[in-house]
Order: structure tokens, then sequence, then C-alpha cells
């Protein structure tokens, strides 16, 4: 899954662009195996009939049996041992050997085995043709159980093995993920649309194959083309893919095993599906499938079940994908949802490795998502999501990392200041900043830093939470501010590693490769510390510009490293450089003033 901070976070890089991406692997059906056609009368086994066994002794028959049932009297009452033993050499010089078999026929019979063990079938070859003949066997199939189904409702025995055929010829196309140069032919032949149409079938067992069947068709290990998979994909969405499994969703029983394996494979084409934006967007917008994943990850289980993580999984997934998407879920009364889900880890942790871990940062991620648009930030404030996010800061283990990359993205953007507003109030900074003045890891040291740059940022001038805010950088001889320069410098010097590395680079490559390789140079100088950097020097031009006595300690604590406040100056530019003038939304366009008017401050 995509990194939520990767998505919304991150500096978008100049000209760049993204495009969408599972996870079963495809299986090939049993029925693309050519079963070899077993002979009434094998004449091998005739011939073997005679042969002799390992003595030498050859095979008693009933017709070897004297007719006359005193000849056995008349005998000697044994025979000598050696009686069936061949002499070394006979009469006929070794023509004969005993048994009746010649040495020309022995080594017949022996080729004939040897050639019987390499004899292996030949693999049916999937084209064209072979799926001509297959749909051709699949409508006859589908006829024959609909008139059967039809005649004898009320007696199931009569048409069962008609379902079973119908079941067999459903199975037999998943080879054609293997073979996607097909996918527009089975299009046109009309058997796409029929096998969609069965997902309606009275038979759930039915409807479930058709559902697995679907989902190794559309699994993202295919290796089909874009105009392959279009040709798949637009030919079911066409005969109503999406309504038809979400209404089959509801009538699945978790409870059987079977519904429960077609409960899983249909999320699962729904995750295929989702790869791309615009049908993301349509299976939210024209089927209940929002409705019934929410409710589905309400449901109590011990210990919690494969497909509720996978529904939780799927919800972060089209969260993800689409702003429309968080904007619907939103209306839904989902951020109470999933901050109730949340809630009894505040304290304790979820069982390590298992679905339970899964299910709980797929939530995270979910609401993550939402409080990302202006209204989940409102109904953030209103459930109380800021209090159990600190509650989590302060007394967590798992969920501490998470709540805090939660407030960040809940706190961020100027659509909305509640957030920010709601932080201060509930006791925020000290746990915050309590926090930042311990050593952290980079991906904690930079949520804390971009809480600090959207507080000052959005805080209204002159108000309490504003000036409690400011308080915290000055107290205590400007200590949170030496600690923002010692981290800057750690950065500085990851950083100046890295620049050495790409000027060497530079120096060999020609002017197309330094195109070229522009925004990977640009994705390791973020990496390396300028998106720390960034941060930093954003707060402290905020600081500049609020505070005499502040500005004063950082020109100070600039001097001890050589540097200057031409520095953060330098790098305000560059922020302003790397947005770009070209498709700014109006947070983008609000900020580019923000970081102009600020660089007068410094």
């Amino acid at each position: 899954m995509a990194d939520i901070d990767s998505l919304f976070k991150k500096p978008a890089l100049p000209g760049s662009s993204s495009s969408p991406s599972h996870s079963s692997s495809s299986s090939t059906s049993n029925s693309s195996k050519k079963r070899k056609l077993v002979p009434s009368h094998d004449p091998v086994a005739a011939y073997k009939s005679a042969r002799i066994d390992s003595t030498g002794s050859k095979a008693a028959h009933a017709a070897d049996a004297p007719d006359d049932d005193d000849s056995a009297a008349a005998g000697p009452s044994s025979l000598p041992s050696d009686f069936f033993d061949a002499p070394a050499e006979d009469e006929e010089g070794g023509r004969f050997f005993g048994g009746g078999v010649s040495e020309r026929q022995a080594e017949i019979l022996d080729f004939m085995d040897e050639h019987e063990k390499e004899i292996v079938a030949e693999p049916e070859t999937i084209n064209a043709a072979w799926l001509r003949k297959k749909a051709l066997g699949f409508e006859k199939s589908i006829n024959k159980n609909a008139e059967l189904r039809g005649k004898f409702e009320d007696e199931p025995h009569k048409f069962m093995a008609s379902e079973e055929d119908l079941d067999t010829e459903i199975k037999a196309f998943s080879i054609l993920s293997e073979h996607p140069e097909l996918f527009e032919e089975f299009r046109k032949l009309g058997s796409l649309g029929s096998l969609v149409k069965l997902l309606a079938h009275e038979n759930t067992d039915i409807a479930t194959d058709v559902v697995e069947v679907i989902s190794e068709l559309t699994d993202d290990e295919v290796e089909a083309e874009p105009e392959q998979w279009n040709a798949l994909v637009d030919g079911m969405v066409e005969e109503s893919l999406l309504e038809m499994l979400s209404q089959n969703l509801s009538r699945l029983n978790e409870g059987n095993e079977s519904d429960r394996t077609g409960v899983y494979h249909t999320l699962s084409v729904f995750e295929n599906l989702a790869s791309q934006p615009s049908l993301a967007e349509t299976m939210v917008k024209e089927t209940d499938l929002f409705p019934w994943l929410l409710k589905r990850i309400q449901i109590r289980e011990s210990p919690l079940s494969q497909n509720k993580q996978y529904a939780a999984e799927l919800l972060a997934i089209l969260l993800q994908t689409s702003q429309a998407n968080r904007k619907r879920i939103t209306e839904l009364d989902a951020v109470d949802l999933f901050l109730q889900l949340l809630s009894p880890y505040r304290k304790r942790d979820p069982v390590k490795g298992g679905d339970e871990e899964e299910f709980v940062e797929n939530i995270f991620d979910c609401i993550t998502c939402v409080v990302d648009e202006s209204e989940g930030k409102q109904k953030f404030v209103e459930a109380e999501g800021v209090e159990l996010a600190l509650i989590m800061l302060r007394e967590g283990k798992m969920s501490k990392a998470r709540a805090l990359r939660l407030l960040d993205h809940a706190v961020s953007s100027v659509q909305d200041v509640s957030v920010a507003i709601q932080v201060v109030e509930a006791a925020g900074l000290k746990t915050l900043f309590g926090m930042f003045m311990k050593k952290q890891d980079s991906r904690t040291t930079e949520h804390l830093l971009g809480i600090f740059a959207s507080l000052l940022r959005l805080l209204p001038s002159d108000s309490a939470p504003r000036i409690r805010t400011l308080g915290k950088f000055v107290e205590n001889d400007y200590a949170k501010i030496v600690r923002l320069l010692q981290i800057r410098h750690d950065y500085a010097t990851r950083l100046g590693k890295v620049e050495k590395e790409i000027d060497e680079q530079k120096k060999g490559a020609s002017k197309e490769d330094r195109e070229e390789m522009e925004e990977e140079w640009l994705s390791k100088r973020l990496d390396a510390g300028l998106f720390g950097i960034q941060m930093i020097d954003l707060i402290l031009a905020w600081l500049c510009a609020e505070d005499d006595g502040a500005k004063k300690a950082i020109e100070g604590l600039l001097e001890k490293q050589e540097l200057g406040m031409q520095s953060i100056r330098k790098t305000l530019q560059e922020s302003i450089a790397l947005m770009g003038d070209d498709d700014l939304d109006a947070d983008q366009i609000e900020t580019k003033d923000m970081l102009t008017a600020l660089i007068d401050y410094v």
C-alpha cells in the first residue's frame, strides 16, 4: 500500500506525475490440462500377459489347464524344481525362451514399456479457436442449466449435474489470465458478459466461482497491455459488474466457508479495479460498497478475521485514491466510527504480525486520509479526535507514531484552523514539545516540525493559542530554538554528503542526462535532510517575524555554525522555486505568497 505521507505530505517534484498501480497470484485452471483417452482394449497389455515372471515361469491361465480332470492323478506327485527352466542352449540355438516369447519379442516389449513411460499429454493450445470452442460450450451449459432449473425447480437432484458442468466451464476461463491477448476476443464473443451475469445465479457457489475467475483475470500480476486490460474491465463494467458485485456481497453468509471465500474474492476484485481512480470513484458513487464496508469493520470478532482486515484495507485504498471518496465517507459519519475502532488501542497494542495489527494500521490510514479534507477536520474535532490522539502520544505504544502522523495531517492546510486551535486548547503543546526535546527518529521529528509549522501558520494573530505557542519557543532561554538549530545542523551534515555525491555525478553527465536525473537528485536531497531543513527554516522565519528576541537568538546560533540569515532566505527561495508556477491550487498559491512575505523578515 502506498505511504500516505508520500501521497499528501512530501513536496511534489516539478513535472512529476503519478499513476495508479494487490496481491494474489494467478492460478491455472485444472481444465487446461488435457486428459488422456483410456482405450477400451490395450494391445500392450495383451502382449504383457504372455510374459514370464521374474523366475522365468509362465503366468498361469485357465486355458492352460488340461481338459481331463484325471490327468493330474496320472502325473507325478511333484515336478522337478528346474522343470520350467530353459536350457542354457536348446536345439533351436536359443530361438525360444521359457514362456514362448522370442528374444526379439522381448526386446519389443521392453521398448514399448520404456516408450509408454515417456508418453505425456501434449499441452492444449490456448488461442482464439480454443476460446471460441470454450465459449460455445459455456453458453450451452448456461442454457441447459437454466432450462433444467426452470423445469425441475423443486427437484434439485435433476439439475445438479448441469450445475457441476457449468461450474467446470466457468473455471476453465481462469487460464485466460495467462493469455491477456484473448481478452478482446473474450468480450466480442459475449462470454465475458455471460460470465458477469452469472453473479446473479441462484446458487451462490456458482457466483463465488465467477468472482474468483474475475479476480484472477484482473489481478495486477496479469501481464496485460493497457488496451487489453481496458477491453476486459470496460466489458465487465458495461454489464453492471460493480453493482452486481455489491449486491452479491449482501447475500453471502460468512458463516459458510464457501461464501466467506466469495466475500474475500469480491473484495479482491474491487481492489484490482480501484487501481483506476475513475473506477474507484464510480464503485463508491454507484454502489452500496461504502456502507457495506463500514458495517463489516464494526463486527466484533475474536480472533479478527482476514475478511474484516481486508475490508479495512480496501477502505484505505479507496480513500487514498480519490478526494470525492474522502468527502463521501465523511457524510456517512465514518470519522466517529474510525475513532471508536481505534480507541481500544490508546494503551494496548494489537497482536504483532497478525491481521489485527494490519487492521489497526488500515483504520489509521483511513482516518488520516479523511482529515486531509476540511469536512474531515471538522468531524475530527467534533468527535474529540484531537484528544484521543494526544492520549495515544502520552500513553500509547504502537499507536503513538500513527497518532502523531494523524495530528500532522489533521492540523495542516489553510482550509480549516479548528484542529490547530483544539490542539492548543486540549493541552497538546506540552505533549508535543516534550517529545520534541527528546531524541526521536527522523520520521517522528518531521511530523513534529510539520505540526509546529502549521500552528504558526494557521493560529489567528494575537489569539491566545498563538501567544501560548510562541511562548513555548522562547521559554527557558530559547531552549526550543536551540534544539531546532541542532536538528538543522544534523540535517545539513547529511545533506552535504549527498550533495557532494550528486556534484560528482553531474561532472560526467551530459545535458540530457542531467535533465533526466534532476528529479531523482531532488528526491535524494529531500530524503537526506532538505525536507527537514525546509520545515525548520519556515519555523525560524515565522519566529523572526513574530519576536525580536527570538530573531536575535537565531542570528547568534547561526553564527556559531558559521552561517547567517541568508541560509534561511536561500531555503525559502528554493522552496518557492520548487513549487513552480503551473497547476497550483488555492492552498499552494497561499503557501507561495506566505513564503515570499517571510523572506522579508530574514
